[in-house]
């Protein structure tokens, strides 16, 4: 089917909108059609356009835009869109008749926006028949667009359809024609159903089914343009494919809910990355909408925050910039608080530069100008700004005097940042006192103009809210009142509520302020008068002396009067408060404080007793009057206040009484009257009282928290500062330098480490970097003994050829590690004793062996950085790969720590107390000037991410930008050819670009080739000076010392590319000597005369980097010190291995001659027998034994690490040990020392000390004897193994010792020891000891092993058996009961320890499962089990005790006894054991008594001999004899509770694994029983 001619569904428009009366022009022919329907495209046309300007282009150009602003921005604006394009779409139904806004628009003058999807009606011709010119059509200047045009209230509003078409990429300006072109089409489409059978529609029935079919052709078009090969079907086609499948609309029913929803779907708002991650993740991907402020600024990162970029709360930077007009008084405010040293040399006259004191103030000025003004970071100002901060003259071109130093500029920017905030301030304070709206002469011309410290600025806020507080209270008076306050009525008396009004306040508004002005002189006239030393005010005397003259302000009323002396005592008052908050008086103060305040410190009752002689805090335990001066250049004053936080010490900071008294003395000469009478005396008097009312109560306390503030910040500073310094000497340093190495070169490295360095435990790894720090090679070998072993490891050094081999490990046996590697390569000796490879042994000697410091790479192993980059290796190998790259590039690994940073180590003892941030301040500033002195490859970071890191301390970037500059090169191919792509390309911004472009290296390929047929405009232009540190800004200096050394003229160069001459000089053999035949200090003074540039250090920078690109010219790395391997292998410094130290050591073997000792911490000893015994030693064996522990004295430290040897000499010798270490382990105390203070506290405390001693203080020598009592020894058995004994005095006397065992955790067993014949002083030991007067041994030792381990084990013993329950008894009741009660035929039965005796069991059974469960004791002796009085030598005797007995009670009784079976009354001594009931039990093979002083072999003692028999069969006879009156519980009668110290205490467990009870005939009713 065809569709109808384009001519008659015109016709048919046009008779639609015809008017009536002309109905004869219907016939006007072709012409009128033609021009109606020319006038009808002129207008679509003209309706195009508006649309086009209106919605789609508008919203390109804001794409374009968007993509100039930040994402944060861009999503607001999409988000924004979205919102009206939803309102759109819900108003589209409800658009006015375009004749309606035709009319608003003429009465209105706006333009409003109109219906899409409506037709326009077809006009018929003008007369002329011509059609009007499309002026006004698609040539209409387009409207940029803006924020504006998104408003939801402006008249013109953005199209729907159109903003959904922005983010359509694969439409152009062919996608818009044809959308174009389908609006011009429309109004030609006629439409078969409007002449067959619908020609009774009305007219909004046909506009609707007009609408329908444009939007179905819509569609088609669509289609069309996403499946081109649909092209070629035209109209009658798609017809025909209507017809035969339907337009799709069958089943629009079952979308229904979905139109319904559609608004709803639409309204919903994006989902952003804000809404799926949490915040914190945010903050740390450096995703904040602050993040991307900081990111897209054009300001270096580290000038934008207030903090280091290492902390993660560091945030923008609130202060207000510096102005040229701040510059000067800023300049001066520095220069007055740079340095003492400046001050010395600059200020005096009799300085050393005094004379160049101009050119110091033009140095701070330039410098505040680059850093505040110019945004120059440090090392861009001291790189290539360096000859501004320098004197160089050019009438004596030889003196050249550095003004500023790197560290003092850093010092610039510090005291920089501290201006910025004292103005701040000081416009906080102006602003506060234009509140009060009144005039202060005295504030503004006296205090205002000398406000200069943050100080000032407080002291001056807090002194004008004490004098104008009450005018500003009468200004804005109003009531207070809450939501909650009930409506009172009047003459309801209200309830008083507590005053802030001070007693400065309520006298100040009384009578007495009256009075006060009655003593002649205003305080800031006071103030005046001292701080100008001349009498610019004098005092007003009063006839009437101070009493009298009070009488007159008297209250006349008796019951409110105050007596005078209360009043001049409350004017004093006013007048010392007034002048002790003085801003100008306190100023002054604070200088007298800095100058010559006093630091003393006493101790607390709490520091008396823990403070030692050995104690760190002792060295200012009795510190008294310690100048700050001396204070403020070492780490003590942080100790002192981290004691004093400890409540161990008391700080008090005063001034010198005779310097106090001085500064009184002015005070009053300031106030008092020079007249002579006894008024004028009395007056002075009071005047007095007032001064010495000041100095105590406001300005001495003032200045002394003042002081302890100031102090505390010039020594975080300082620790802070040698942190940074101890940084940069492990940081600036080049790659480990082999003899044939070039300075910088990078070396292959072969790391090896033995880890813990246990044989049994521990391979040898080997790990194999390259020069370029990629990992290679790995594997290990288990020794470097064997042969095989040994022949592995020379083939991989052979097969890999490292430079370098670097060796660290966690513990001293690496020194062996390092010995044995030596050997293998350096001793490849044949088996006759000549070289077995000469090649080799050549090829090896040049490798470099050595120790490697490991701290970055101990915390390299297990970081989250390694997790992610070597996550499937093992620790060792992680760290042997941070020991390699440490090698490599010490500054590198440093700089990948990044926050991780401040666990390293700089300052052993008082790094802890440095503030964090402080420190992340301290060493950021020392990376930053290593990586900029340095450099970093820029294409290199972009492709490694481990050298990445050095890029965030490049100056001028940062972690944001670092990562944002990254994204976008990696954007553009991940490679650059020059430093005018980061301009060209936009990747920097101006001023980043400047800060950032000379520390950015681009290596350059081959430039020898010509160059001259490339175009000047290629963007891969390479320039062999971006491999250099010379600025892009000093280009045409580096080209023109190039040509000049040369001797080229411009013919000669004419055509080449403008730095072919530098590639020339560069390739120059002679290039050195051709550059230093030029005058540079001509050089440089032509250029300050002529153009007023300063270069001569510049033009030294750009010689030296003609010579060598980039030279490194730091010192390589060097090896590690003795201690500092020693630190590393064993933890042990210079503190705590000395001599004269006495240390614990293990024999590890003896000979004849000596002893071969182990300390704690790894390091082997060496003790002659000559230092074993005060006497001759015939045999060592006699005097040590392997494996015991004995105390040492250290003779002598022997380091020799060259040779992989670390040990100590030791002397044994009883008269060595007893002298003690403590005059080697004392602390020396400070100089300023309170000595009859001391001394008084030492006599009392040596009064309780033997008050106490003459109790209970036992010597006893023996390594398990502690001066403990019962808490102290529980306390250090808490962390010990089970077994574990202590003995200690008994506080039963002098012929007890006390026993203490660990049973089990928290659980602890005392014994009770009996000397009989024990030394009345307590110095020695009885011969005989007796332990529950039975038991008897000779000696501790004995005691140990034959009782205390044998009750030891005997426990672990029942500990392992199967039906040993651990946990309280309730749960093996519990147990019980639910074993019983799944099982009825069966009985059950268990053990767990008594909590309440320790060393006792209790025997927990139910017989069935209607009786109740009954406990028996078990008691632990070192010969047996006892059940009541039954003895079993082992386990399994015990449970044939317990069936036997069990059975016959319940024969005897005839049923199960209800509850608990008291506890017999036990006879004296022990029931021998019975021959055949001796089977011995299964022994755990759990060491049962590891003590600190452990002890082997075999108990040989009778009492535990006598219960060993021959195995058999248990009998009954033997249970017989054991009488039972008492165990049994009569039937029907509840049992009596047992004695106390049976409870159920305990740990929670339990063994699920249940066992049954195997007996012959049966405890309980089925074959087996219990669990």
């Amino acid at each position: 089917m065809s569709s109808p001619p384009a001519e008659l569904e015109s016709q048919e428009r046009r008779e639609d909108t015809m008017p009536v009366d002309a109905a004869e022009d219907e016939q006007g022919g072709l012409n009128d059609v033609v021009s109606a329907d020319s006038s009808e495209e002129l207008e679509d046309d003209e309706e195009e356009a508006r649309r086009i300007r209106e919605g789609f282009i508008v919203d390109e150009d804001e794409d374009d835009e968007d993509n100039r602003d930040d994402e944060g921005e861009r999503k607001r604006r999409r988000k924004r869109r979205k919102k009206h394009h939803h309102r759109r779409a819900l108003d589209d139904e409800e658009m006015l008749e375009d004749d309606d806004l035709e009319l608003l628009e003429e009465n209105t003058g706006e333009t409003f926006a109109r219906s899409k999807t409506k037709l326009t009606r077809l006009r018929r011709g003008r007369d002329s028949g011509s059609p009007p010119i499309a002026s006004t059509s698609r040539h209409k200047s387009v409207v940029e667009s803006s924020e504006d045009d998104l408003d939801l209230g402006a008249p013109v509003t953005l199209r729907p359809n159109d903003i959904s078409r922005i983010w359509d990429d694969d439409k152009g300006a062919g996608g818009r024609e044809e959308e174009e072109d389908l609006d011009d089409m429309d109004n030609f489409i006629d439409y078969d159903d409007e002449e067959e059978g619908h020609g009774d529609m009305d007219e909004e029935e046909r506009e609707e089914r007009r609408r329908e079919r444009r939007r179905l052709e819509k569609e088609r078009r669509k289609a069309l343009g996403s499946h081109p090969e649909l092209t070629g079907i035209d109209a009658s086609a798609w017809d025909e494919i209507y017809e035969v499948f339907g337009d799709g609309r069958d089943y629009e029913w079952a979308l229904a809910e979905d139109d319904d929803n559609y608004h709803d779907a639409t309204a919903k708002p994006d989902t952003n990355f804000q809404d799926v991650f949490e915040p914190s993740e945010i903050r740390d991907r450096l995703l904040t909408e602050e993040d991307d402020l900081i990111r897209y600024q054009d300001t270096p990162e580290r000038l934008q925050l207030a903090a280091s970029t290492l902390s993660q709360s560091s945030g923008l930077s609130t202060l207000v910039p510096l102005t040229k007009h701040d510059l000067e008084d800023a300049s001066t405010w520095v220069l007055t608080r740079l340095s003492d040293r400046k001050e010395r040399d600059y200020f005096r006259q009799d300085g050393q530069y005094f004379h160049l004191l101009e050119e110091l103030v033009s140095a701070i000025t330039f410098s505040l100008r680059c850093l505040f003004l110019q945004e120059f970071e440090v090392p861009y100002i001291w790189v290539h700004k360096r000859d501004y901060i320098s004197y160089f003259s050019a009438q004596d071109i030889r003196t050249r005097v550095e003004l500023l130093s790197l560290s003092e500029l850093w010092r610039v920017f510090d005291l920089g940042q501290k201006y910025r905030s004292l103005l701040e301030r000081k416009r906080v304070l102006d602003a506060y006192y234009k509140q009060f709206g009144l005039s202060d002469e005295y504030y503004e011309v006296e205090i205002r103009r000398k406000v200069d410290s943050v100080e000032m600025v407080s002291d001056a806020t807090e002194w004008l809210g004490l004098r104008h507080k009450s005018a500003s209270k009468n200004k804005d008076q109003f009531e207070l009142r809450f939501h909650d306050d009930e409506d009172q009525a009047t003459g309801v008396k209200k309830k008083k509520l507590p005053s802030r009004i001070s007693s400065y306040e309520l006298a100040k508004h009384s009578v007495v302020s009256k009075l006060a002005e009655g003593f002649g002189l205003k305080p800031h006239e006071i103030v005046m008068n001292f701080v100008s030393r001349t009498k610019s005010y004098w005092v007003d005397d009063q006839d009437l002396g101070p009493e009298a003259y009070a009488e007159q302000f008297v209250d006349p009323d008796p019951a409110k009067a105050l007596p005078a002396s209360e009043l001049l005592r409350r004017a004093r008052m006013i007048i010392a408060t007034e002048l002790g908050k003085d801003p100008l008086l306190r100023q002054v103060v604070r200088q007298k404080f800095k100058s010559f305040a006093r630091v003393s410190v006493q101790p607390t009752e709490r520091g008396l007793n823990k403070i030692d002689e050995h104690h760190p805090y002792f060295a200012f335990k009795y510190l008294l009057n310690k100048p700050v001066e001396d204070l403020r250049l070492t780490h003590k004053f942080l100790n002192i206040l981290a004691a004093e936080a400890n409540h161990f010490v008391t700080v008090s900071i005063t001034m010198l009484d005779d310097e106090k008294s001085d500064l009184e003395n002015d005070l009053a000469t300031a106030f008092i009257s020079d007249s002579f009478s006894d008024t004028v005396n009395a007056w002075n008097a009071e005047r007095r009282r007032i001064i010495a009312e000041t100095m105590d109560q406001h300005l001495m306390p003032h200045g002394a928290k003042w002081t302890r503030e100031w102090l505390r910040e010039e020594v975080e500073d300082l620790l802070a500062r040698q942190c940074g310094e101890t940084l940069r000497e492990r940081i600036d340093v080049a790659p480990f330098k082999v003899d044939d190495f070039q300075p910088g070169e990078t070396p292959a490295v072969l790391a090896v480490s033995w880890g813990k360095g246990d044989p049994q435990k521990d391979h040898i790894t080997l790990v194999f970097l390259d020069e370029a720090g990629r990992l290679r090679e790995h594997t290990r070998i288990d020794n470097l003994n064997d042969v095989e072993y040994q022949d592995e490891f020379r083939d991989f050094v052979r097969r890999r050829k490292p430079d370098v081999i670097a060796i660290g490990g966690f513990s001293v046996a690496t020194t062996r590690l390092s010995s044995q590697v030596k050997e293998t390569l350096h001793q490849n000796l044949a088996e006759d004793g000549t070289l077995a490879n000469p090649g080799d042994a050549q090829e090896f000697s040049r490798i470099a062996i050595t120790y490697v410091s490991d701290e970055v790479a101990r915390k390299y192993q297990h970081s989250n950085r390694v997790a992610d980059e070597l996550a499937s290796f093992s620790p060792i190998i992680k760290y042997c790969i941070g020991l390699s790259r440490y090698v490599q590039n010490p500054l590198n690994e440093y700089a990948a720590l990044g926050p991780d940073i401040t666990t390293i180590v700089f300052e052993e003892q008082y790094q802890h107390l440095i503030p964090r941030e402080k420190l992340f301040v301290a060493l950021e500033r020392v990376l930053v000037d290593c990586v900029n002195r340095v450099g970093v490859d820029i294409n290199r970071a972009v492709t490694d991410p481990y050298y990445q890191h050095l890029l965030l301390y490049v100056c001028g970037l940062g972690p944001r930008k670092a990562q944002a500059l990254v994204k976008k090169i990696g954007s553009l191919g991940g490679n650059l050819s020059n430093r005018d792509q980061f301009v060209k390309a936009s990747l920097l911004t101006t001023k980043i670009f400047m800060n950032a472009a000379g520390f950015l290296r681009i290596p350059q390929e081959s430039f020898s080739k010509s160059s001259k047929a490339r175009n000047s405009e290629d963007s891969d232009l390479q320039d062999p000076l971006d491999n250099t540190r010379i600025h892009p800004e000093d280009y045409d200096l580096a080209r023109k010392m190039a040509t000049d050394a040369l001797e080229l003229d411009e013919e000669d160069i004419h055509g080449e590319l403008p730095s072919h001459v530098v590639s020339l000089i560069m390739d120059d053999d002679d290039n050195v000597k051709k550059l230093d035949e030029l005058n540079l200090d001509e050089f440089a003074v032509n250029l300050m005369e002529s153009g007023g540039e300063r270069k001569r250090h510049t033009l030294n920078l750009i010689r030296s980097e003609l010579i060598r690109p980039f030279g490194d010219n730091r010192r390589p790395l060097s090896r590690p010190t003795d201690w500092e391997v020693v630190i590393m292998l064993s933890g042990e410094t210079e503190r705590t291995l000395r001599a004269g130290l006495i240390v614990s050591v293990l024999v590890v073997w003896t000979r004849q001659g000596a002893v071969s000792v182990r300390l704690d911490s790894g390091i082997e000893g060496i003790i002659d027998s000559h230092y074993l015994a005060d006497g001759d030693v015939a045999r060592v064996d006699n005097v040590v034994k392997k494996g015991q522990t004995i105390a040492a004295v250290i003779a002598n430290v022997k380091l020799d690490v060259s040779h992989d040897n670390i040990s100590v000499e030791l002397s044994a010798r009883p008269s060595d040990v007893q002298g003690g270490d403590s005059q080697f382990r004392r602390v020396k105390h400070d100089e300023c020392w309170n000595f009859p203070r001391w001394e008084r506290d030492k006599e009392l405390q040596e009064r309780k000390k033997r008050a106490e001693v003459d109790k209970s203080r036992r010597i006893v020598k023996h390594p398990n004897f502690h001066n403990f009592n019962s808490q102290d020894a529980e306390a250090y058995l808490d962390r010990q193994e089970r077994g574990d004994v202590v003995i200690r005095p008994s506080s039963k006397g002098m012929n007890h010792l006390a026993v203490t065992w660990k049973v089990d955790d928290k659980l602890y067993q005392h014994i009770d020891v009996v000397e009989p014949n024990a030394d009345p002083n307590g110095q020695n030991l009885g011969g005989q000891l007796v332990v529950d007067g039975k038991y008897e041994f000779s000696d501790l030792d004995e005691l140990i092993v034959n009782h205390v381990q044998a009750l030891a084990r005997r426990v672990e013993e029942l500990m392992a058996f199967e039906k040993f329950k651990p946990g309280p008894e309730d749960e093996l009741h519990l147990f019980l009961k639910n074993f019983v009660a799944a099982n009825p035929s069966k009985s059950a039965y268990g053990f767990t320890l008594n909590r309440r005796r320790p060393g006792h069991f209790n025997l927990c059974f139910l017989a069935n499962k209607s009786s109740t469960i009954q406990t028996w004791p078990v008691r632990v002796a070192p010969e047996a089990f006892y059940l009541f009085d039954t003895p079993a030598t082992g386990v399994p005797e015990l449970c044939d005790a317990f069936k036997l007995r069990q059975i016959h009670d319940s024969q005897n009784l005839g049923s199960a006894a209800s509850g608990k079976t008291p506890y017999a009354a036990r006879t004296p001594g022990r029931t021998p054991a019975l021959s055949g009931m001796a089977t011995p039990g299964r022994v755990s093979v759990r060491q049962p008594g590891r003590t600190p002083n452990p002890y082997g072999g075999q108990s040989t003692h009778p009492s535990i001999m006598a219960g060993r028999a021959t195995p058999g069969q248990p009998t009954m006879s033997g249970y017989s004899q054991t009488p039972l009156a008492g165990y049994q519980t009569p039937f029907g009668q509840r049992a009596a509770p047992p004695p106390t110290g049976f409870g159920q205490t305990g740990s929670v467990g339990m063994n699920p694994r249940p066992a049954l009870i195997q007996n012959d005939g049966g405890w309980g009713a089925g074959s087996s029983g219990g669990w």
